[in-house]
């Protein structure tokens, strides 16, 4: 019986909490920062006011600019597929052409050897501890510091 009760009281507690957040006397902060005071004055007298010039190359102008090696204006099937070309070089250690599990497992391979200190082909708990990836720490908030108390 004591669980509907306290129900039925946290039931009420977030009605009451509800009705205090939509209903709050808080004052609201503007939409919009206030405009500088050049701007202010040049609204107020209805003069044009001059908009800051875009880029004149787009983002997808310079991605395609950066597949079309020969400056043709146009990106032929080699030019678009030499980013694979290259990542694919990379793990092609022997330069055959084929890519085995070992090749294309290289990373993981190479971290395995590095974890087995003694050699025996296993890891055990404290080799497998040293496998475990590398997180970066979340970066701390940069806040402005607090206002100075005002001392009468």
């Amino acid at each position: 019986m004591w669980r509907y009760a306290v129900g039925g009281l946290a039931a009420l507690l977030m009605v009451a909490a509800g009705w205090v957040l939509f209903h709050g006397n808080a004052a609201r902060e503007p939409a919009l920062p206030a405009l500088p005071q050049a701007l202010q004055s040049a609204v107020a007298e209805d003069a044009p006011v001059a908009a800051p010039e875009a880029s004149e190359r787009t983002r997808e102008q310079k991605r395609f600019d950066r597949y079309d090696k020969d400056r043709d204006g146009k990106i032929t099937r080699e030019e678009y597929l030499t980013p694979r070309h290259k990542a694919f070089a990379k793990l092609d250690t022997n330069g055959d052409g084929k890519l085995s599990f070992d090749e294309w497992a290289v990373k993981t391979t190479t971290r395995f050897a590095d974890a087995d200190r003694d050699r025996s082909g296993t890891l055990d708990r404290a080799e497998f501890a040293t496998t475990a990836p590398k997180r970066r720490p979340k970066p701390k908030c940069v806040c402005a510091p607090a206002p100075a108390p005002v001392e009468d």
